[in-house]
């Protein structure tokens, strides 16, 4: 009666076979891909597959010159390109830049030559660079992706010849826990590592297996008549006049000489030999400071005046002001899971760092809005005990209707002498993000919105703009083992709020960004840029300190002159055109605003792009370009290898495995057999 009952190892047998083979198979395809990449390219070069071995195509050196003026950088980036190769090359690689950089130059050096890049329509750059390329001219094209990467293409680079392209741009000072600090990424530089393959797994009846081993043991094997590669030469420089006294000035990820001179500073490698597989990082921290202190920047253009203003919180502490704290809690289907433990956990510390002398209340949103009391009551040990078990027991369900919970948030005052924080935490899930900005501005009085982002993926666009809408800052929390770190962040800044209600009165009309002033907090600079008729006299700067008036007098000095702030300006006046698109304005009319803007100052945007053409052809017509990516060095300690793209066969190889492997794992799937399915 058993006989067509199947051996239950027999089955186990028959599933996990094709598992065998699939671990034995891939343990070949890997020493493979080890071996087909083991001649990609390393130390600053590129080189391609052709004719059966690694030839070098191009490498690369990179000089980096940065202008620090206050909480503003000017960059410029020099990449020296050599084709050790046979054929015309171009060369296309994706440049990551610092967050928020704005890119407003282009050079391009081909001997004596120098070609300077012009602005143009996105779609125009690429028409003109498209067609200087197919013509032989050499070109290069720099262009904005997503985030702070750009993309920069290199055409009709002759056999043996030299090019440079330089880019210029300016980027912001971060500041944060009383230091300075500007970060450069330098693994752009195409440096690889190249993990050796074990001769057991390498394919010896495959002449490209087999060139790539032999060019493992010796880079150059395959090409005997190619120079040694050297290391990438890195030349790194920093002029530093920070605005302010300074107590240090380091760098935490390179060696470096640093030369003071009358309160400014040049900073230079210690080497020209580094790795290229890390962020280069600089921190300067100013003398302890008792009360805010202020630097005042200024650039004359033919058409105007522009002027930028630090003000940088003391970094002495200060005795806590009491405060009335709103915290807010999504509770919507979204939510549900790990970002519900988050933004639990996150609300149960803040509660925990309330003191008797604080006012407090709890919100809870998701279709509905619920408040645990009528109003903002005293934090009392009793009634702080009761938010914490009522946060406790909340469950994720329902829709995300913010607007009524903002409504309700933004609605009380204070008494005299608190400062009242909402802390809002939230994925951020909504799809009528514009209503809630409006709603924002115009109902958040003296409140300050500090949104708090929850979960792996939270919606970073929404909180930064309702954190800049709410006058406040915003945090992410992605996992829970972040939520103490990243709330202590927060409430350390909450606790100690060093100027608030801040003004600028200009001598004559100005055009300032941001439009409206946040308050100064302990740990977070303000920096505010401005259009003037003309720069002259002096800017007063008003506040409230320690619930008492304060204000400070700057006066515009001729020796505090800075380059770039133009361009900072435009790029802040850009960010609020197009912020303006997304609240509902005339598209047609602001895209025309922005790209002017852009054309003016010579920037690239979401509708510009960088294009410079030498207008000779260089290339003769019989000759072919080659195209190469130039792969992203990989990050110090990555386990991933940057590399060119996959080899065609490699993917061959791969993609039939795959076939037959599912092929496999259909005809040996474990079930019934045949004789007793019906």
């Amino acid at each position: 009666m058993f006989a067509d009952r199947p051996d239950p190892n027999q089955e186990l047998t028959r599933f996990f076979e094709p598992l065998r083979v699939l671990f034995a198979v891939l343990a070949l395809l890997l020493g493979f891909a080890s071996a087909a990449h083991a001649g990609t390219p390393r130390s600053g070069e590129i080189r391609v597959l052709a004719d059966g071995g690694m030839q070098h195509v191009a490498s690369l050196a990179t000089d980096v010159r940065f202008d620090v003026h206050g909480l503003v950088a000017e960059v410029h980036v020099v990449q020296r390109f050599h084709n050790e190769g046979a054929t015309w090359l171009e060369a296309e690689y994706v440049l990551p830049l610092p967050e928020g950089a704005a890119v407003h130059d282009l050079t391009l050096h081909v001997g004596a030559r120098t070609i300077v890049g012009e602005i143009r329509e996105k779609q125009q750059a690429r028409e003109e660079y498209a067609a200087a390329a197919s013509r032989g001219q050499r070109a290069s094209l720099v262009e904005a992706m997503s985030g702070n990467l750009f993309r920069t293409a290199l055409a009709n680079v002759a056999p043996g010849e030299d090019v440079e392209v330089e880019i210029g741009y300016w980027q912001r000072i971060d500041y944060q826990d009383g230091a300075f600090a500007l970060s450069f990424p330098l693994t752009f530089t195409p440096r690889y590592t190249q993990p050796a393959a074990p001769a057991a797994t390498a394919a010896p009846d495959t002449a490209s297996a087999g060139t790539a081993s032999a060019d493992t043991a010796s880079p150059d094997a395959a090409n005997p008549a190619a120079p040694a590669t050297p290391a990438p030469r890195v030349t790194l420089q920093v002029e530093l006049d920070p605005g302010l006294p300074l107590a240090t000035v380091e760098s935490p990820s390179h060696a470096v000489h640093v030369e003071p001179r009358a309160g400014r500073y040049t900073i230079r490698l210690a080497t020209t030999d580094i790795p290229a597989d890390r962020d280069f990082v600089l921190r300067w921290v100013p003398k302890p400071l008792a009360a805010p202190a202020a630097a005042l920047f200024s650039e004359h253009t033919a058409d105007a005046d522009y002027a930028l203003l630090m003000l940088v919180p003391p970094t002495l502490p200060a005795t806590p002001l009491p405060r009335e704290l709103i915290l807010v809690i999504d509770t919507s289907g979204s939510m549900e899971g790990g970002s519900l433990i988050q933004a639990k956990a996150a609300l149960d510390l803040a509660l925990g760092r309330l003191t008797p002398r604080d006012r407090f209340n709890v919100i809870r949103f998701s279709s509905d809005t619920t408040q645990l009391f009528d109003q903002a009551a005293p934090a009392d040990p009793q009634d702080v005990q009761l938010a914490r078990e009522w946060v406790a027991q909340l469950k994720a369900e329902g829709g995300t209707e913010m607007a009524p919970a903002l409504h309700a948030a933004l609605a009380g005052t204070a008494p005299d002498g608190y400062v009242r924080q909402v802390v809002f935490a939230t994925d951020g899930a909504v799809d009528n993000a514009e209503a809630l900005y409006t709603l924002i501005e115009t109902e958040l009085g003296t409140s300050r919105l500090f949104p708090v982002g929850i979960g792996s993926a939270p919606n970073a666009h929404f909180l930064a703009k309702a954190a800049q809408r709410g006058r406040g800052a915003e945090i992410v929390v992605r996992d829970l083992g972040e939520v103490g770190a990243r709330m202590q962040t927060l409430f350390d800044k909450l606790d100690h709020p060093t100027l608030r209600d801040l003004q600028l009165r200009w001598p004559v009309a100005a055009e300032t960004y941001p439009q409206r002033l946040p308050d100064l907090y302990h740990g977070e600079p303000l920096i505010a840029v401005a259009r003037l008729e003309r720069a002259g006299g002096a800017i007063e700067a008003l506040g409230t300190l320690a619930e008492r008036p304060w204000s400070q007098t700057l006066r515009f000095d001729a020796r505090a002159g800075a380059s770039g702030l133009a361009r900072l300006w435009a790029r802040q006046k850009i960010d609020e055109l197009e912020d303006a698109i997304d609240r509902g304005a005339d598209e047609t009319t602001t895209r025309q605003a922005i790209l002017d803007l852009a054309l003016a100052q010579h920037l690239v945007s979401r509708y510009t792009s960088l294009v410079a053409v030498d207008r000779t052809p260089a290339r003769p017509a019989e000759s072919d370009l080659h195209h190469t990516d130039v792969a992203n060095a990989a990050p110090n300690g990555s386990l991933a290898f940057a590399g060119t793209a996959t080899d065609a066969r490699l993917k061959l190889a791969i993609g039939a495995f795959a076939l037959l492997l599912a092929l496999g794992l259909m005809r040996t799937r474990p079930g019934r057999p045949a004789s007793a399915r019906h």
